[in-house]
Protein backbone atom coordinates (compact mmCIF):
# COMPACT_ATOMS: atom_id res chain seq x y z
CA UNK A 1 0.00 0.00 0.00
CA UNK A 2 1.21 3.21 -0.58
CA UNK A 3 1.82 5.93 2.12
CA UNK A 4 -1.20 8.13 0.76
CA UNK A 5 -3.92 6.02 0.78
CA UNK A 6 -5.66 6.11 4.00
CA UNK A 7 -6.97 9.72 5.20
CA UNK A 8 -4.99 8.87 8.24
CA UNK A 9 -2.43 7.40 9.88
CA UNK A 10 -3.70 3.52 10.39
CA UNK A 11 -3.06 2.44 13.93
CA UNK A 12 -0.45 -0.35 15.35
CA UNK A 13 -1.02 -3.58 14.08
CA UNK A 14 -1.97 -5.79 17.99
CA UNK A 15 -0.02 -7.62 18.56
CA UNK A 16 1.98 -9.53 21.57
CA UNK A 17 5.13 -10.70 21.94
CA UNK A 18 6.97 -14.34 21.61
CA UNK A 19 8.61 -16.40 24.04
CA UNK A 20 12.01 -17.33 22.67
CA UNK A 21 11.82 -15.43 19.46
CA UNK A 22 12.40 -11.70 18.22
CA UNK A 23 9.08 -12.03 16.15
CA UNK A 24 5.76 -10.64 17.16
CA UNK A 25 2.66 -12.35 17.22
CA UNK A 26 0.09 -10.17 15.33
CA UNK A 27 -3.76 -10.30 16.92
CA UNK A 28 -6.64 -10.77 14.68
CA UNK A 29 -9.37 -11.45 16.76
CA UNK A 30 -10.08 -11.82 20.35
CA UNK A 31 -12.68 -14.20 21.38
CA UNK A 32 -14.07 -15.11 25.08
CA UNK A 33 -15.75 -17.99 26.51
CA UNK A 34 -18.64 -17.18 29.08
CA UNK A 35 -18.57 -19.32 31.97
CA UNK A 36 -16.87 -22.51 31.59
CA UNK A 37 -16.12 -23.40 34.76
CA UNK A 38 -18.60 -25.00 36.95
CA UNK A 39 -17.88 -23.24 40.41
CA UNK A 40 -17.78 -19.56 38.29
CA UNK A 41 -21.14 -20.61 36.20
CA UNK A 42 -22.41 -20.84 40.65
CA UNK A 43 -21.00 -17.96 41.96
CA UNK A 44 -22.80 -15.96 39.09
CA UNK A 45 -25.95 -17.70 39.50
CA UNK A 46 -25.94 -19.84 36.76
CA UNK A 47 -26.66 -23.70 36.28
CA UNK A 48 -23.04 -25.13 35.80
CA UNK A 49 -24.62 -28.15 33.82
CA UNK A 50 -22.79 -28.76 30.40
CA UNK A 51 -24.87 -25.90 28.11
CA UNK A 52 -23.51 -25.56 24.42
CA UNK A 53 -20.56 -22.42 24.92
CA UNK A 54 -21.60 -18.91 24.46
CA UNK A 55 -18.85 -16.33 23.06
CA UNK A 56 -18.67 -12.80 23.50
CA UNK A 57 -15.79 -10.52 21.57
CA UNK A 58 -13.02 -8.03 22.90
CA UNK A 59 -11.14 -5.56 20.13
CA UNK A 60 -7.88 -6.17 19.53
CA UNK A 61 -6.78 -3.22 20.88
CA UNK A 62 -7.89 -3.61 24.26
CA UNK A 63 -4.88 -6.11 24.91
CA UNK A 64 -2.63 -4.38 27.15
CA UNK A 65 0.86 -5.87 27.27
CA UNK A 66 4.27 -5.65 28.84
CA UNK A 67 2.81 -5.77 31.97
CA UNK A 68 1.65 -2.38 31.80
CA UNK A 69 -0.49 -0.62 34.36
CA UNK A 70 -4.38 -1.25 34.17
CA UNK A 71 -6.10 2.26 34.15
CA UNK A 72 -9.26 2.14 36.26
CA UNK A 73 -11.88 2.73 33.78
CA UNK A 74 -14.35 5.25 33.68
CA UNK A 75 -18.47 5.09 34.24
CA UNK A 76 -18.02 1.98 36.37
CA UNK A 77 -17.72 1.47 40.10
CA UNK A 78 -17.43 -2.40 40.66
CA UNK A 79 -14.44 -3.69 37.93
CA UNK A 80 -13.99 -7.14 38.30
CA UNK A 81 -11.11 -9.63 37.56
CA UNK A 82 -10.83 -12.74 35.62
CA UNK A 83 -7.67 -15.14 35.32
CA UNK A 84 -7.82 -16.59 32.41
CA UNK A 85 -5.70 -19.22 29.84
CA UNK A 86 -5.40 -18.04 26.55
CA UNK A 87 -5.04 -19.84 23.17
CA UNK A 88 -3.39 -18.39 20.50
CA UNK A 89 -4.11 -19.60 17.12
CA UNK A 90 -1.41 -20.33 14.10
CA UNK A 91 -4.08 -21.31 11.97
CA UNK A 92 -7.91 -20.61 11.45
CA UNK A 93 -10.41 -22.14 9.14
CA UNK A 94 -14.40 -23.25 9.60
CA UNK A 95 -16.27 -26.14 10.91
CA UNK A 96 -12.85 -27.65 12.60
CA UNK A 97 -12.84 -31.16 13.74
CA UNK A 98 -12.47 -31.62 17.46
CA UNK A 99 -9.56 -34.22 16.79
CA UNK A 100 -7.56 -31.91 14.67
CA UNK A 101 -8.12 -28.61 16.51
CA UNK A 102 -4.91 -28.65 18.48
CA UNK A 103 -3.06 -28.44 15.09
CA UNK A 104 -4.65 -24.96 14.61
CA UNK A 105 -2.87 -23.46 17.79
CA UNK A 106 0.24 -21.93 17.43
CA UNK A 107 0.92 -21.44 21.46
CA UNK A 108 -0.91 -20.28 25.28
CA UNK A 109 -0.76 -17.24 27.21
CA UNK A 110 -2.58 -15.75 30.47
CA UNK A 111 -4.86 -13.44 30.58
CA UNK A 112 -7.23 -11.40 32.79
CA UNK A 113 -11.02 -10.81 31.50
CA UNK A 114 -11.07 -7.16 33.27
CA UNK A 115 -15.14 -6.77 33.63
CA UNK A 116 -17.14 -3.62 34.50
CA UNK A 117 -19.58 -6.29 36.44
CA UNK A 118 -22.07 -3.04 37.12
CA UNK A 119 -22.35 -1.99 33.51
CA UNK A 120 -22.36 -6.18 32.27
CA UNK A 121 -24.80 -6.33 35.24
CA UNK A 122 -27.38 -3.49 33.99
CA UNK A 123 -26.98 -4.80 30.22
CA UNK A 124 -28.18 -8.59 30.96
CA UNK A 125 -31.11 -7.13 33.06
CA UNK A 126 -31.99 -5.34 30.18
CA UNK A 127 -31.28 -7.77 27.32
CA UNK A 128 -28.43 -5.57 25.76
CA UNK A 129 -25.26 -6.27 24.51
CA UNK A 130 -22.44 -6.26 27.04
CA UNK A 131 -19.39 -4.29 25.16
CA UNK A 132 -19.66 -1.81 27.79
CA UNK A 133 -18.87 -4.27 30.87
CA UNK A 134 -16.23 -5.84 28.47
CA UNK A 135 -14.93 -4.61 25.33
CA UNK A 136 -13.62 -1.51 27.30
CA UNK A 137 -9.72 0.19 26.74
CA UNK A 138 -7.35 -2.05 28.43
CA UNK A 139 -9.55 -4.65 29.54
CA UNK A 140 -7.54 -7.41 28.19
CA UNK A 141 -4.10 -7.67 29.90
CA UNK A 142 -2.04 -10.40 28.53
CA UNK A 143 1.53 -11.74 28.57
CA UNK A 144 3.68 -13.43 26.27
CA UNK A 145 2.89 -16.51 23.78
CA UNK A 146 4.27 -19.63 24.82
CA UNK A 147 4.76 -21.56 21.56
CA UNK A 148 3.12 -25.06 22.16
CA UNK A 149 6.27 -26.36 20.48
CA UNK A 150 8.00 -25.08 23.19
CA UNK A 151 4.74 -26.90 26.10
CA UNK A 152 2.79 -28.70 24.76
CA UNK A 153 -0.89 -28.48 24.56
CA UNK A 154 -1.80 -28.10 28.22
CA UNK A 155 -4.77 -29.96 29.48
CA UNK A 156 -4.21 -29.55 33.29
CA UNK A 157 -2.63 -27.10 35.92
CA UNK A 158 -3.75 -24.48 38.08
CA UNK A 159 -5.01 -21.13 37.30
CA UNK A 160 -4.42 -18.82 40.44
CA UNK A 161 -5.11 -15.03 40.82
CA UNK A 162 -3.72 -13.02 43.99
CA UNK A 163 -5.00 -9.59 44.65
CA UNK A 164 -2.09 -7.47 46.73
CA UNK A 165 -0.51 -11.05 47.98
CA UNK A 166 -3.64 -12.41 49.09
CA UNK A 167 -5.09 -15.58 46.95
CA UNK A 168 -8.41 -14.80 45.41
CA UNK A 169 -8.47 -17.68 42.63
CA UNK A 170 -7.80 -20.98 42.12
CA UNK A 171 -8.93 -23.92 39.56
CA UNK A 172 -7.16 -25.86 37.47
CA UNK A 173 -7.69 -26.33 33.62
CA UNK A 174 -8.99 -30.01 33.80
CA UNK A 175 -12.27 -28.15 35.24
CA UNK A 176 -13.38 -26.54 31.98
CA UNK A 177 -16.51 -27.51 31.23
CA UNK A 178 -15.84 -27.07 27.42
CA UNK A 179 -12.02 -28.36 26.57
CA UNK A 180 -9.78 -26.24 24.16
CA UNK A 181 -10.69 -28.97 21.16
CA UNK A 182 -14.15 -28.41 21.85
CA UNK A 183 -14.33 -24.76 22.19
CA UNK A 184 -12.34 -24.54 18.90
CA UNK A 185 -14.21 -26.64 17.36
CA UNK A 186 -17.87 -24.85 18.26
CA UNK A 187 -16.21 -21.54 17.50
CA UNK A 188 -15.24 -22.56 13.92
CA UNK A 189 -19.24 -22.84 13.45
CA UNK A 190 -19.77 -19.87 14.28
CA UNK A 191 -16.86 -18.01 12.85
CA UNK A 192 -14.21 -18.22 10.39
CA UNK A 193 -11.25 -18.77 12.41
CA UNK A 194 -8.19 -17.17 11.56
CA UNK A 195 -4.36 -17.30 12.37
CA UNK A 196 -3.78 -14.60 15.11
CA UNK A 197 -7.28 -15.31 16.87
CA UNK A 198 -6.98 -15.72 20.51
CA UNK A 199 -9.43 -17.02 22.71
CA UNK A 200 -9.90 -16.20 26.30
CA UNK A 201 -11.20 -19.72 27.83
CA UNK A 202 -12.88 -18.37 31.05
CA UNK A 203 -12.32 -18.07 34.68
CA UNK A 204 -12.56 -19.98 37.62
CA UNK A 205 -14.92 -19.32 40.88
CA UNK A 206 -13.53 -16.31 42.96
CA UNK A 207 -13.94 -13.29 40.53
CA UNK A 208 -13.66 -9.61 42.50
CA UNK A 209 -13.50 -6.08 42.78
CA UNK A 210 -10.46 -4.52 42.00
CA UNK A 211 -8.88 -0.67 43.40
CA UNK A 212 -6.60 1.91 42.12
CA UNK A 213 -3.49 1.05 43.70
CA UNK A 214 -3.96 -2.75 44.14
CA UNK A 215 -1.61 -5.25 42.33
CA UNK A 216 -2.80 -8.57 40.45
CA UNK A 217 -0.09 -11.08 40.09
CA UNK A 218 -1.79 -14.73 38.04
CA UNK A 219 -0.96 -17.60 35.99
CA UNK A 220 -1.62 -20.62 34.68
CA UNK A 221 0.90 -23.51 36.26
CA UNK A 222 3.40 -24.49 32.91
CA UNK A 223 2.49 -21.19 30.75
CA UNK A 224 3.24 -18.41 32.75
CA UNK A 225 2.33 -15.58 34.91
CA UNK A 226 1.27 -12.18 34.66
CA UNK A 227 1.29 -8.98 36.92
CA UNK A 228 -0.48 -5.97 36.47
CA UNK A 229 -0.91 -2.55 38.72
CA UNK A 230 -4.22 -0.67 38.85
CA UNK A 231 -3.56 3.00 38.69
Amino acid sequence: MHQNEFVFEPLPQPSLPVIGSDKLFPVHRIYCVGRNYADHAIEMGHDPDREPPFFFQKNPDCLLTGGSDFPYPSATKDVHFEMEMVVALGRGGSDIATENALDHIFGYAVGLDMTRRDLQGEAKKLGRPWEVGKAFEASAPCSAVVPATHIGHPAKGAVWLKVNGAERQRGDLDQMIWKVPETISYLSTLFTLQAGDLIYTGTPAGVGAILPGDEMIGGVDGIGEIRVRVV
